[in-house]
């Protein structure tokens, strides 16, 4: 589904990707107004001719307009070609916690190719359950395995046992550091650790729920996987106007290194969040940088974590 990448001891990789995150603040009483105008913009952008850093804008957006009438452009989104897509739906229709997206949800997770749509589906399931009051049900019994006369598989004693799930990429977060040329004022340095800590907690969240990988020393061993080191440098952290929105644009470079420091490659990649100008507020640039940041280190994992399943320089 995705290109390969190609990469190389010497030349260092470069994959871009910028997902566009639109972010609405407004009134209470102007919500609904706004709400229907998104979303129907937004559902447009899901046509499969649209590209996929539409399309994954488009999801995001929808889901971030906590609107229940988001609900079936994201249903239908779960049947999107692209598996990035595919997990933010899914994510998207666990916070929105309605009931009627479980059947497309389940099915999500029992059928969809991409484990992690699987993973993602299955805790929007809990929350859906969670946040009304249901029982989960429970879960699917491991297909049945055929034995012989004497009721035995060769080879495998008398039980059948699941296939142990196993990672398949060791990586480490070394470190994080925002070197955007913006200027904070009087609290640059204390500001800038806040952006550096930021990324480093999101790209660590997104590491630990993967489940192909790995952040233990002892799962590394124990598979025989080489570690990657990754170094975050947020290259841009501005704001600016476009038309009738103001935009926080978030730029980032991952620096992948092994365990001897030797450098491998480089991913790039950003994200922006989007306000109608009309009700901005200084007040919220903070929170809206945080937004961008995140967004931004999201909007890289995927790839990531494709790149260094293929060998990330090995």
């Amino acid at each position: 589904m995705r290109r390969r990448l190609v990469t190389s001891l010497v030349a260092a990789l470069c994959v871009v990707t910028v997902p566009v995150v639109t972010m609405t603040i407004a009134p209470t009483v102007a919500h609904a107004e706004v709400s229907d105008e998104r979303i129907a913009e937004l559902s447009a952008q899901l046509d499969p001719k649209q590209s996929e850093k539409q399309r994954v804008a488009a999801v995001t957006a929808l889901g971030r307009l906590n609107d229940k009438k988001a609900l079936k452009p994201l249903v239908q989104a779960l049947s999107d070609k692209s598996a990035t897509v595919r997990a933010v739906a899914a994510v998207a229709l666990g916070k929105l916690g309605h009931r009627a997206a479980l059947p497309a949800l389940r099915n999500a997770h029992t059928d969809d190719e991409d484990v992690l749509v699987r993973k993602r589906a299955k805790e929007a399931v809990a929350a859906i359950n969670k946040a009304n009051g249901l029982t989960d049900e429970p879960a699917a019994e491991a297909p049945a395995v055929k034995v012989s006369k004497g009721g035995k598989k060769a080879g495998f004693g008398d039980q059948p046992r699941a296939l142990e799930a196993r990672p398949e990429v060791f990586a480490a977060v070394k470190s994080a550091t925002d070197d955007s040329p913006t200027k904070y004022g009087k609290d640059d340095k204390k500001t800038r650790q806040g952006h550096a800590d930021i990324v480093k907690a999101t790209m660590r969240n997104e590491l630990g729920a993967s489940p192909v990988v790995t952040i233990t020393q002892k799962d590394a061993k124990k598979y025989g996987l080489d570690l990657r080191n990754i170094d975050l440098i947020i290259t841009k952290l501005e704001t600016a106007q476009s038309g009738s929105y103001i935009e926080i644009i978030a730029e980032l470079r991952l620096a992948i290194s092994d365990d001897r420091g030797k450098m491998l490659s480089f991913l790039t990649g950003g994200a922006k969040v989007q306000v109608k100008k009309a009700t901005y507020n200084a007040s919220y640039l903070p929170q809206l940088r945080k937004e961008a940041l995140e967004n931004a280190v999201r909007g890289l994992f995927d790839k990531l974590v494709t790149h260094l399943k293929r060998g990330a320089g090995a």
